[in-house]
């Protein structure tokens, strides 16, 4: 994975690379760990059990971590692009983590949930299928997508950068393209939250319709 000219877009070097290493730095804090316990409580409580979750573009496993103690026994995959945040993740020692690009994942296995969070809004947007493909095929019931929404397309500057954070209406999108997708639920946590660290993300938790039955 080392080797980024390998990678199929700009967006994945770019987060594979130095500044992939940076964010990890401010990625781990106490206070995000304890936002993360919130807002994936008000998600699980639309859902019934689950025994099997898989992350998409997890970095270090600051969801993993609050989803450990929400989901004890439950098993947990991750797929990271990033080296040093996969060794990270790794380290926890109960993650099962696939380093690797996204784009590039084949689903070989199946979970009671698939989820991600923050990361849509960094794909290439001509790959966002190839995404909603893979995790729909490594759903076995739900998918959960935490991202930043807008109803229409729109591309926004990210920390001096061009081209590296897209907004849409992913959640319309992938029940759209998989038309068995119900929503069960959805939410917001807004920036200004007085008692958690969130950042304007828009929640969206659905269902396989014939796994409901």
């Amino acid at each position: 994975m080392s080797d980024q000219s390998s990678f199929k877009t700009e967006q994945e070097a770019f987060w594979a690379g130095d500044f992939g290493n940076e964010y990890i730095g401010r990625n781990n804090a106490p206070e995000l760990l304890a936002a993360n316990l919130s807002l994936f409580s008000e998600i699980l409580g639309h859902a019934q059990r689950i025994g099997s979750v898989i992350e998409f573009g997890a970095n270090i496993g600051m969801n993993l971590r609050a989803l450990r103690q929400l989901l004890p026994a439950a098993t947990l995959a991750a797929i990271e692009i990033n080296a040093q945040a996969a060794a990270e993740l790794g380290s926890l020692g109960y993650v099962d983590v696939r380093h690797q690009s996204i784009l590039d994942y084949a689903p070989r296995d199946s979970h009671d949930l698939a989820f991600i969070k923050g990361v849509l809004i960094h794909i290439n947007p001509e790959h966002l299928g190839t995404v909603y493909d893979a995790i729909y095929a490594s759903s076995r019931r739900y998918v959960c997508m935490v991202e930043y929404y807008n109803p229409t397309p729109v591309s926004i500057p990210y920390r001096g950068h061009e081209e590296r954070l897209f907004k849409r209406d992913f959640a319309g999108e992938i029940m759209e393209r998989h038309p068995d997708l119900r929503l069960l639920a959805y939410g917001f946590k807004y920036r200004r939250d007085p008692r958690f660290l969130h950042g304007d993300e828009t929640w969206f938790l659905m269902e396989k319709t014939a796994a409901a039955n």
